[in-house]
């Protein structure tokens, strides 16, 4: 995956406490990278943390700073999605973390479920909810008779033969993978025939799904190996 669809401003522009001109998002559609996107999730976060701490303003190389980034990057990549500041007090924190969340959100919240309840399947769920006011887990699903039937971290697991009808019920939108790679390839049919949108997939075999269906395929172990890789390299070059 190359790039992503999302829906910018190319055009209209309004002037915020009378020095920040902001790009509001129309229908006119335009590309952005997916590691823009990726980096634009990054901001919000770190511009919500700021709120909470008091923040109002942060200059481009401030936020790049936090990110290990240039600051030309920041600021290109805010150009890119109608998005520029001319006061000498940098961004406005609030301003711009409202503007990427009109970015990258949809209009409605969307529901997640998680399939395959093991320990990364709890984690995740664990560590996510509450993290976004868009995207909920509501729901996990599982084959195991002792998981099946009963919350786990506050989320209902289900059997996974009641898949496609939960999915309909809880108008869940997008699913998070993490079941045994041994069986991943199993539930491509039933997530294509349920009318899932999204699919985030953390086992190691990568998923291939019809078109209109987005697909991350996040394997943990390739990407272990690549870091250790580089810290090989590293080492190597500072012994020569």
């Amino acid at each position: 995956m190359n790039t992503v669809w999302v829906e910018v401003c190319a055009s209209t522009h309004i002037l915020v406490n009378n020095n920040i001109t902001v790009g509001w998002p129309d229908r006119n559609k335009m590309t952005i990278p997916e590691k823009t996107v990726e980096r634009l999730s990054e901001y919000r976060r770190s511009l919500v943390e700021c709120l909470d701490e008091g923040i109002t303003h942060i200059f481009s190389h401030v936020l790049a700073g936090m990110h290990g980034i240039t600051a030309v990057q920041v600021r290109r990549d805010l150009m890119l999605i109608g998005f520029s500041s001319d006061t000498k007090k940098g961004y406005d924190v609030r301003v711009l973390a409202d503007f990427i969340s009109s970015i990258l959100d949809a209009p409605a919240p969307m529901n997640v479920a998680v399939i395959g309840m093991g320990h990364l399947g709890q984690a995740i769920t664990k560590y996510f909810n509450g993290k976004s006011s868009k995207l909920t887990i509501v729901a996990a699903f599982d084959i195991d008779p002792a998981k099946v039937g009963r919350p786990i971290d506050g989320v209902m697991c289900y059997d996974m033969a009641a898949f496609e009808e939960r999915v309909e019920e809880l108008d869940i939108n997008l699913v998070v993978l993490s079941s045994p790679t041994d069986v991943a390839g199993e539930l491509v049919l039933p997530i294509i025939n349920a009318g899932i949108k999204g699919v985030l997939n953390f086992t190691s075999k990568p998923l291939n799904f019809p078109r209109g269906i987005v697909v991350e395929n996040y394997d943990i172990t390739t990407l272990l190996e690549k870091v250790a890789y580089f810290v090989k390299e590293g080492e190597s070059n500072e012994d020569a």
